[in-house]
């Protein structure tokens, strides 16, 4: 990991080590979301504890063009609460044991905020952890992706998923998250963590006014030297602006989507994968000619 801080605000031939091969960003990839929960703000119930909805729908963004699959046992929403260990595992590990044999050339991707789940899952197959809670919960978090040798991604949050939507403050969002991200690279780096990308957390401890701050600073993350990841599916920083639910903010995300591509994002969190991978086709052609 470089953390020389050179001008990269337009690089984007970014590569990571997944499974032993090399994947590269100089065209954005799309990582498809599957909720294995009962209460995510969109999807949530949907496909707990439904080996055949689950199996039906990695088979669908995986033939729409997803790069990787990420798939999350907990909610994170405003007002969530963590759950247990045991009731993450139960919800988790069969589904992922099943996909992997199913799929077995799938990159998965798991997000947790426990080292012990982020290992057993690595253990049954899965390729990434996705944190959002920056090693926060777990003290043993990056070491334990250190020995794993798996990609991290880090993500910025402001709070908690319980009070993270509460008056969040900042003097400015951009540099925060900028200082932020500084220190916990250099705290992988010590540790011998070696692929991070950066999610700036839309959503996640900032208002409307800061998520859009973000998002129209976010190229500027490109100076630590790593892919940035994007996630603004359906959420609401779109339905906000637009005045619709989660169930009607799929233009509105697409939008969303193609002003983070034009920013910088180097992949998109989604949970429409065909209209993602369309808007990063128009995006890559409309930049390359």
């Amino acid at each position: 990991m470089n953390l020389k801080y050179e001008n990269t605000l337009f690089k984007n031939n970014y590569s990571i080590q997944i499974n032993g091969k090399l994947m590269d960003f100089s065209t954005a990839k799309v990582m498809g979301i599957l909720n294995l929960t009962p209460d995510s703000f969109y999807d949530g119930g949907k496909y707990i504890n439904n080996e055949q909805l689950i199996l039906s729908q990695v088979e669908k963004m995986l033939a729409e063009g997803a790069d990787i699959i990420d798939i999350g046992a907990f909610s994170s929403k405003p007002g969530s609460q963590l759950i247990s260990v045991k009731e993450e595992e139960e919800r988790l590990l069969p589904a992922l044991r099943s996909i992997i044999k199913s799929f077995p050339e799938a990159i998965i991707s798991v997000d947790t905020v426990r080292a012990e789940i982020a290992k057993k899952s690595v253990e049954h197959g899965a390729s990434i952890i996705n944190d959002i809670s920056a090693g926060k919960y777990d003290d043993k978090m990056f070491e334990t992706v250190a020995k794993l040798n798996v990609p991290y991604i880090l993500m910025h949050m402001q709070g908690d998923p319980e009070n993270m939507q509460v008056k969040p403050t900042y003097k400015s969002v951009y540099n925060e998250v900028f200082h932020f991200f500084t220190e916990k690279l250099h705290q992988l780096n010590k540790v011998g963590v070696k692929d991070v990308i950066l999610d700036p957390g839309f959503g996640f401890g900032k208002t409307l006014a800061h998520n859009y701050e973000l998002l129209k600073m976010q190229k500027g993350l490109h100076r630590l030297n790593c892919p940035l990841l994007a996630g603004l599916s359906r959420k609401g920083m779109i339905q906000k602006v637009l005045d619709v639910s989660a169930n009607e903010a799929l233009n509105g995300t697409t939008a969303a989507n193609v002003i983070a591509l034009l920013n910088g994002a180097n992949i998109l969190r989604v949970h429409d994968v065909k209209a993602a991978k369309e808007a990063v086709r128009i995006v890559d052609y409309y930049q390359k000619h």
